[in-house]
């Protein structure tokens, strides 16, 4: 969540994200805890589930590692890691299945150079390095009035923010997708499984379109308040 540099009228544009931003952590909480707690019949955990899609998919050479931390499951490229926490890894759940089958498709999508995911992948060190200097940039462009284009320079930046939670959405729903039809070819989910695993995973996506929605949010509201500064 992008946070406002202070409480004033231009606060209002931030409202209808912050709405959703709170109603995607309620889904996901209240998906992740019902169905973290409804076992699959076929009974794999979640390293099984992720390491047959793996080896199914010719990627044995991914390794699958635990992570500390709650629903802190990731694909990390630059090792070729897969990561899953310890309920993901261990548990025999639709959530463990369904999260570890949707890190596969992170790995399958690398595997396959899926261009929206190299043209993320390209944009974080832009994004690491734009998203801190965005911010001094921009208080220094309220402090010093004479200097407007600094702020200008702190929106640019931040810009490379939004164009990165942009490009997220779609690669995190085709991992999803990925995933739901992995679960159902082999057989991880069943028929009767496959639209609670769909729902696991949609509750996720929603957090994906709410950060999205803060970040364009927070810039709308820069451009607004640097139009401000600038009179």
């Amino acid at each position: 969540m992008y946070y406002p540099l202070y409480f004033d009228s231009t606060m209002i544009i931030l409202i209808p994200a912050m709405i959703l931003t709170m109603y995607a952590q309620g889904k996901i909480s209240s998906a992740y805890s019902k169905f973290s707690r409804i076992r699959t019949a076929s009974g794999y955990t979640g390293m099984q589930t992720a390491r047959y899609i793996l080896d199914s998919n010719g990627l044995s050479n991914v390794r699958i590692e635990l992570v500390s931390g709650k629903l802190s499951d990731h694909y990390d490229p630059r090792t070729r890691v897969l990561r899953l926490s310890n309920d993901v890894y261990y548990g025999t759940t639709i959530a463990a299945s369904s999260i570890a089958a949707h890190e596969v498709g992170h790995a399958i999508q690398h595997a396959n150079a899926y261009v929206p995911l190299k043209f993320r992948n390209s944009l974080v060190p832009v994004v690491n390095l734009a998203s801190n200097l965005a911010w001094v940039f921009i208080f220094a462009g309220m402090f010093f009035a004479a200097m407007p284009s600094l702020f200008t320079i702190g929106v640019i930046m931040f810009s490379a923010s939004v164009l990165f939670q942009i490009i997220t959405l779609p690669v995190e729903l085709n991992a999803s997708s990925r995933a739901i039809k992995m679960l159902g070819e082999t057989g991880i989910l069943s028929p009767s499984e496959i639209p609670q695993g769909r729902r696991m995973l949609n509750a996720a996506a929603l957090t994906y379109l709410a950060a999205a929605a803060a970040a364009i949010s927070q810039l709308i509201r820069l451009l607004a308040l640097r139009d401000r500064h600038s009179r």
